[in-house]
């Protein structure tokens, strides 16, 4: 208590508190949103298996217009990424040496668990485990990191696209948005494929709004005046703010997922539902961004509350130890899952009820219970990983071959979870990751961890 006391008073009076509860708030409605939505039952062999409860609660499918919290973890992404690229350049650095500081935060924690889940599919494998029983673990375990794959392309891009967003301003995410409307068609009309770049373009656009909502509270360090930031029309930076502009997006939002979901051809849920013939969220859709673009409005509409209840102690260190370990509760959340379910079926008492029964939902409140407490175990053991960071690095400046080492580095990150993504969870895996993707993980991080002591600084 004493830390946090000590890093809430040392809080510079600039510092947008309000995008650090949003971060906390975002991925705390992630974890108890799997965790609320989870169904436990048993295959044919009397195996523990899981999945969604969603298809069989379509009066909660419109909660998740709410319950989707990803686009404002890209929303906070883009907010955040926009002040450090901003900070770090004041300070004297480029974005080369940025991204190399920028990577610790993520990829440390991220390959904490990924070789814990090596050794412990390995360990598995070595007494006589079914590889394809160990696969399933791991997938489960590793779904949280379909998430990382996108964030990991969307930082690196950031140099480039806040150069856009500086130049062109709101016109950028309008452009992404229509490149997903196509991708869409694509796959209304046509093969699923079709819509692959939504993963891109989609993700692109809120973090994009993130740029502008940054560029909002006023000239940056790196701009003294105010410049073409106040251009009229949509070449402006910065997005409208006010109460007016948070209602407007609001509206606009809950009518166009009004019309897309009721009219149009897109599903009511923006998580997956089994059955349905479009996904929201894999690939992002127009009708998931017309949430994200709700989800602004409702963000805006609070933000003079909340900025004033954070500036109490309390509420501020609170958002503050959350955030120190933010990644880590992502990351372990299915993890935690996974091993409350094998210790409850080890002791014969892991209970299954029928999805929406009265003995289901009774069974939600100490099932939480029990997943915060192992929870809070893993977080306990992995969390001083992410806390203690080091971060702010000096900025500083990098040659040719230190960029094209951080490409190849973030390259190796991220293909190395796309891989294990791809992969299905009834392939035969002896670690329970795919191969390919740990040697392409390992060595990406590995580069950039090189990078970060110092390694290539000559070039």
């Amino acid at each position: 208590m004493r830390r946090l006391r000590q890093l809430a008073e040392r809080t510079p009076a600039e510092r947008e508190r309000y995008v650090d509860l949003l971060r906390a708030l975002a991925i705390t409605m992630v974890v108890l949103g799997h965790w609320i939505i989870s169904v436990i039952g048993r295959d044919q062999a009397g195996r523990p298996t899981g999945h969604s409860a969603l298809g069989y609660l379509p009066w909660a499918w419109p909660l998740t217009w709410v319950l989707q919290v990803m686009p404002v973890f890209f929303l906070v992404g883009g907010y955040a990424n926009a002040a450090a690229l901003t900070a770090w350049r004041s300070r004297g650095g480029d974005a080369t040496c940025w991204l190399i500081d920028r990577s610790s935060r993520l990829i440390r924690p991220t390959t904490a668990l990924v070789v814990i889940l090596a050794i412990g599919g390995a360990a598995a494998r070595l007494s006589g485990a079914d590889p394809t029983e160990i696969r399933k673990v791991a997938w489960f375990a590793t779904i949280p990191l379909w998430f990382l794959v996108a964030y990991l392309v969307m930082v690196p891009l950031t140099p480039a696209m806040y150069a856009l967003h500086r130049r062109f301003g709101l016109v950028v995410p309008l452009v992404l948005l229509g490149l997903v409307a196509l991708g869409d068609l694509g796959r209304i009309l046509g093969p699923a494929n079709l819509a692959t770049a939504n993963y891109l373009f989609g993700w692109l656009a809120v973090h994009q709004l993130g740029f502008a909502w940054y560029d909002a509270r006023g000239p940056s360090p790196a701009e003294p005046g105010r410049g073409s930031g106040d251009r009229p029309g949509l070449h402006r930076r910065r997005l409208p703010t006010s109460r007016r502009a948070g209602a407007v997006l609001l509206l606009v939002g809950l009518a166009a997922l009004v019309l897309l979901t009721r009219v149009g051809p897109y599903p009511v849920a923006m998580l997956n539902v089994p059955g349905e013939r479009l996904n929201n969220t894999a690939p992002p859709s127009v009708a998931l961004l017309a949430a994200a673009t709700a989800q602004l409005g409702l963000i805006l509409l609070l933000q003079h509350p909340a900025r004033r209840w954070l500036r109490r102690s309390g509420p501020w260190q609170a958002v503050i130890a959350v955030n120190a370990v933010v990644l880590t509760v992502f990351l372990w959340h299915l993890t935690a899952a996974v091993l409350l379910v094998g210790l409850l079926n080890a002791l014969g008492v892991l209970p299954t009820p029928q999805v929406g029964s009265a003995a289901w939902w009774a069974w939600r409140v100490p099932w939480l219970l029990a997943l915060a407490v192992v929870l809070a175990g893993l977080v306990a053991l992995f969390g001083p990983i992410e806390a203690r960071t080091r971060r702010h690095a000096r900025a500083s400046t990098g040659g040719p071959v230190r960029t094209v080492l951080v490409a190849i580095g973030y390259a190796g990150v991220a293909a190395g979870l796309l891989v294990n993504s791809m992969t299905g969870k009834s392939v035969p895996e002896p670690l329970g990751l795919p191969a390919p993707a740990l040697v392409a993980y390992l060595a990406g991080a590995g580069v950039l961890r090189l990078l970060r002591t110092g390694w290539g600084s000559r070039g």
